[in-house]
């Protein structure tokens, strides 16, 4: 089942959390080819109902994110961090807009890992990201991560493939860490097809308000293609394990895509269940108090 978009065990019913759908088994090699990009599984019927669909996301996602929230300033220090990852045009951003925007900012931290920065190259790959991560309390998305560093970095030759190798098992041990101190990670791979990144991108040289997100590179990394994709398979493959799993999200419909996340961050956030903390002082002796001040 896992990953494959197809029914429950045994040819059974189809399973009821998009979260079992949309998970690739971990141990289980990853081969992009077999997922359709414009698959929809567990979504609804067509774009309409679907934009319609993660609206209504917008109310039950704000209330578990304040539950969150809420229940940090009493010592839960439990937090989610969204790991956003894919080819280029695959949505990243458009995630971040359309799904991260469901929430309240003041309670988000979000971070786009971009080339490092001189200062970050000094360090470990991962030094950038630990500084990075959300606190008790909040939710956290990674725009790119630390797995660009087993992606642009293998495939353009930046590092050895000993090193690389070494990086997989790095970034397993720094995840398990992070869910072992209450942090539930939500990876998502947002899986778009070749067609369907040549349109935006010509959407982007054809639309004179997004040539600021074209550049060169664009050009050069999809000559990449499948190179990039290797790598994917490769770090979806050795980087699932049980405590992050990897989601792959066919994201060529965005719609399907925003609902897909909105979704997953829900099931995540309902099955923490945080709760109100109970008030720390006599809330019957506090309104008695503000009714006699007038």
């Amino acid at each position: 089942m896992g990953g494959k978009h197809k029914g429950g065990k045994d040819g059974g019913p189809p399973a009821r959390r998009l979260s079992d759908l949309l998970r690739l088994t971990p141990g289980e090699a990853v081969d992009l080819a077999a997922h359709d990009p414009r698959a929809t599984p567990g979504g609804p019927r067509g774009k309409a109902a679907g934009r319609a669909a993660t609206a209504a996301l917008a109310e039950p996602l704000g209330g578990l994110q304040e539950r969150l929230y809420a229940a940090s300033t009493a010592g839960d220090t439990r937090r989610v961090l969204l790991v956003l990852q894919g080819m280029d045009t695959s949505g990243k951003d458009g995630t971040v807009k359309h799904v991260i925007g469901l929430f309240n900012p003041a309670g988000c931290r979000i971070r786009s890992f971009k080339e490092p920065t001189r200062e970050e190259l000094g360090h470990s790959f991962l030094w950038r990201v630990r500084r990075a991560l959300p606190q008790p309390g909040e939710i956290g998305i990674f725009n790119r991560s630390h797995y660009e560093d087993v992606l642009v970095a293998r495939v353009h030759d930046l590092v050895g493939h000993r090193e690389i190798r070494r990086r997989y098992g790095q970034i397993n041990r720094f995840e398990r860490s992070l869910t072992d101190r209450g942090t539930t990670v939500v990876k998502v791979f947002l899986h778009i097809s070749r067609e369907e990144q040549r349109k935006r991108l010509l959407a982007r040289l054809d639309t004179p308000e997004k040539h600021w997100k074209f550049s060169e590179g664009d050009l050069a990394d999809r000559a990449l293609w499948p190179d990039f994709h290797r790598a994917y398979e490769t770090a979806l493959t050795r980087c699932g394990t049980d405590a992050a799993p990897w989601y792959l999200v066919p994201a060529d419909r965005k719609w399907y895509r925003d609902w897909a996340v909105s979704t997953l961050l829900r099931e995540r956030l309902e099955a923490l269940d945080p709760r109100y903390p109970p008030a720390g002082f006599d809330v019957a002796a506090a309104r008695e108090q503000l009714l006699a001040l007038g």
